[in-house]
Formats: structure tokens, sequence, C-alpha cells
């Protein structure tokens, strides 16, 4: 039995995988899906990784998986536990010495036009469920942005890049650019979009549950 480790992106709470947790229990897995302590200003980089670390335990067979922004935290719980698994699901890839708030300029990321949150997130996500999701966000008051990411190299862990084909905020050529820029590799692709945890998320456990 794999433990995955789901870490949620900003703004975000581990509420966003309730879809996905039961999906990969029933494939005969267990996750965890923490709060990181976004809301906290003296909360950083560490303190997001302790508090994953925290919710997996004993754990030994773990697979991470990093949400967008999660995928900052998701890289460094890799390393520390050197996971069986790291997958970035249409998420951030940083690179060494890289602060979150410089990812975007850094990768040239150009944030989508005309387009309300709704329209940019939740495409494909039933208008209730969108809100739901919405009322859960909390406001990222924490101080990570500016914080170098203290990796020296990319973690020696087996990694997949999982893009998502309907994915307005991270289009899929984006994120292929990128994952091929930063990792030499090339993403693989599931229908849905940005929040593809709330849209597919049976089709997502099947996707995850396969990369074991």
């Amino acid at each position: 039995m794999t433990t995955f480790a789901l870490i949620h992106g900003g703004g975000g709470s581990g509420w966003d995988f309730h879809l996905l947790v039961p999906e990969l229990r029933a494939r005969g897995h267990d996750a965890v899906a923490p709060d990181l302590p976004i809301t906290d200003p003296a909360a950083g980089l560490t303190e997001f990784t302790d508090t994953v670390l925290a919710a997996l335990g004993d754990a030994e067979d773990v697979a991470v998986v990093g949400h967008s922004y999660g995928g900052f935290t998701a890289s460094l719980v890799a390393a520390k536990l050197r996971a069986r698994l790291l997958v970035y699901l249409a998420g951030m890839i940083p690179a060494p010495g890289e602060p979150p708030g410089q990812w975007w300029g850094n990768t040239g990321f150009a944030s989508p036009e005309g387009l309300s949150e709704t329209e940019q997130f939740f495409n494909g996500v039933s208008a209730e469920l969108a809100a739901e999701c919405q009322a859960h966000g909390r406001e990222q008051a924490s101080k990570e942005w500016d914080e170098p990411w203290p990796l020296e190299a990319h973690p020696d862990v087996p990694t997949r890049v999982l893009l998502c084909r309907d994915d307005r905020f991270f289009p899929p050529d984006f994120q292929r650019r990128v994952a091929r820029e930063r990792l030499g590799a090339e993403p693989d692709e599931i229908d849905g979009p940005h929040c593809v945890t709330l849209s597919h998320p049976a089709q997502l456990a099947d996707r995850l549950v396969s990369y074991l």
C-alpha cells in the first residue's frame, strides 16, 4: 500500500482533494491531504514541508503529488523522504534558489485575459462544486513567496509531470515548455481543468495509481 501525500495549491486546502482521497482508498492505497499553514505570516517552505511530514507520520511507501503552487512544497517533501514518486499535477516546477514569487516571470507565465476566476480554474466543474471550493479558499498570508527554493538540484526521485488538457490557467503548451526546460521531460496528459481533482477524480486516481 502506498500513501499519497496530496499537497494543495495557493489559497487552497486539503478539501480540494476530498473527492480524490476516497478514489485512491478504493484502489487499495491511502492518502493524506493536510492544510498547509498558508494563513500564518510566519510560515514558509520549511513549515509547509513539516506539516506534510507530520501528516504522513510513519508512512514509508510515499508518493507525493503537488498541485499547482503546491509543487514547491511537494518537491521538498519528496527530497526529505526519498519518495517513491513525485507528481507535478498542473504543478509549478521550481528551480534551485528560485523564490515562488519569481517563478511566474522566470517561466514567462502570462495570466489569461478576460476570464473570471471560475472560468480560469473550474471549467468543467459543476457550478455548485466550484462555489463550494471557492468558499473553502483561504488567504495566502505566509512568507514563502520570497523564500529561495533551498535545494541545489531537483530531487533524485522518479518524477512525472501531469498536465490538464483543458487547463486555462496553466495552458498545456506552457506546461510542456516548462517541463522540457526544467526537467527535460515530456508531460503526461489528462482531461480536465486546472482543478482536475474536482472534475475527474476517478480518472486522476487511475492515473496516479498507474504510476506506481
